[in-house]
C-alpha cells in the first residue's frame, strides 16, 4: 500500500491529511521513541508541540508532555459518532461560557506579582500554553519563559490570591466587566438537548472554586435556574491542595488527559464503552479536543479557541461557529 493511501491507526486519515498541521519527527516521547526503530513508522507532533503521536502499523500511541515533569502515554483510539446522540459532553471555558480572556488575565496578574512588574502582559503566542490545561501547567510555562528561578508554588500562591479577590468581587457585582459571558446560543442549545432526552455532561479542567461561580453566573444571566437540575453530570478538577486544606487529584491529570471526560461518561452518566459512538464531546481548546479523543469519543470543535492555532484540527470530526449549528448533527438530522 502506498504511503498516500495508508490510513493511520487512531487518526482514521492518511498521512497527507495530517501534515499541514503536524510535522514528522525523528525522535519523540522525550527520547523514548525513534522513527524506524522497534516498529515505529513515524512520529507526529502538532503545531503546539505539546504531544507526540507514535505511529505503528496497527496502533498509535499518544505521548502527553508535561511542564510539571509527569508525562503520560496513552493508546490513541479510533473515534466515531453516529447521531442521534445519547449524550453530549461539553467544556465550560470558551465553549459554554466565554471566559478564557478573564482567566488568562488572572495568570498575567499572578505573574506580574511574582516578578514585581505590574505592567507585565503575555504575548499572543502564549495563548495555547495558558488555556485548556491545568493551572500549574499554565504557570510553569510562564515561569520557564518569564520568571526563571521562581517556583510554581510561589506562582500558585499569587494566582489563588488574585482569583479569590476577583471571584468575590464578581459575586458582589463589582468584578471585572464581561468576565463570564454565556455563549450566545447556550440556552437554546441546552434546552433543545433536554427536550430530546439527550444526557448532558459539563466537563471542566477548572478547579471547583473557580468553575462553579462561573457556571452559576452564566445560569443566572440566562434564567436557567439551578445548573444541577439541568446537567446530568458535572465534573471539575476538584479542590486545590494548599496548606491547611485537603486537595483532590486534579492538577496533574486534567485535560489533555482522558480522565475527566471518561469519568463523566462512564461514572457520571453511567454510559458503557459500547455507547461511545453515540457520545459527542464539544471543545474549543486543543487540550480539550485531545482529552475527548483519548477518552475514546469523537469531538466537535467550536470557533474562538486555539484548535486551529495548535494544529489539532484533524482530530475533530467537524468544526462549527456556534453551538446551535451542530444541533442537526447531534440530533441525527443531517
Amino acid at each position: 500500500m502506498s504511503e498516500s493511501a495508508w490510513i493511520l491507526p487512531g487518526f482514521g486519515l492518511p498521512l497527507s491529511a495530517l501534515l499541514p498541521d503536524f510535522t514528522e519527527e525523528e525522535i519523540g516521547g522525550d527520547g523514548l521513541y525513534r522513527m524506524g526503530h522497534e516498529g515505529v513508522i513515524t512520529i507526529l507532533t502538532p503545531k503546539d508541540r505539546k504531544t507526540d503521536f507514535i505511529v505503528y502499523e496497527d496502533k498509535t500511541l499518544c505521548f502527553v508532555k508535561s511542564a510539571m515533569g509527569y508525562p503520560a502515554i496513552y493508546l490513541f483510539p479510533e473515534a466515531d459518532f453516529q447521531g442521534p446522540a445519547e449524550a453530549v459532553l461539553m467544556d465550560l471555558d470558551g465553549t459554554s461560557v466565554h471566559s478564557e480572556a478573564f482567566w488568562i488575565w488572572i495568570i498575567e496578574q499572578a505573574i506580574a506579582r511574582l516578578i514585581g512588574k505590574p505592567s507585565f502582559s503575555l504575548e499572543k503566542e502564549d495563548e495555547p500554553h495558558v488555556s485548556g490545561h491545568s493551572v500549574s501547567e499554565h504557570l510553569q510555562y510562564c515561569i520557564d519563559k518569564y520568571a526563571f528561578g521562581h517556583s510554581v508554588e510561589e506562582a500558585r500562591g499569587h494566582y489563588f490570591d488574585v482569583t479569590h479577590y476577583e471571584m468575590n468581587e464578581i459575586m458582589e457585582g463589582r468584578g471585572k466587566e464581561g468576565a463570564f459571558t454565556p455563549a450566545p446560543d447556550l440556552k437554546e442549545f441546552l434546552l433543545t438537548l433536554k427536550e430530546r432526552g439527550i444526557k448532558i455532561g459539563l466537563v471542566t479542567s477548572g478547579l471547583y472554586e473557580k468553575a462553579w461561580p462561573e457556571v452559576l453566573s452564566a445560569f443566572r444571566t440566562l434564567g436557567l435556574g439551578d445548573p444541577l437540575d439541568l446537567y446530568d453530570a458535572v465534573i471539575t478538577a476538584g479542590q486545590a491542595i494548599r496548606k491547611g486544606q485537603a486537595g483532590t487529584l486534579g492538577e496533574l491529570a486534567p485535560k489533555p488527559h482522558p480522565w475527566l471526560y471518561a469519568e463523566t461518561a462512564r461514572v457520571g452518566l453511567g454510559l458503557a464503552a459500547s455507547s461511545r459512538h453515540r457520545i459527542i464531546g464539544i471543545e474549543d481548546s486543543s487540550a480539550g479536543v485531545l482529552s475527548i479523543r483519548l477518552a475514546g469519543f469523537a469531538a466537535f470543535g467550536i470557533a474562538g479557541g486555539n484548535i486551529r492555532q495548535s494544529g489539532v484540527s484533524p482530530l475533530v470530526k467537524a468544526q462549527y461557529n456556534c453551538l446551535t449549528d451542530m444541533l442537526p448533527a447531534i440530533l441525527g438530522e443531517s
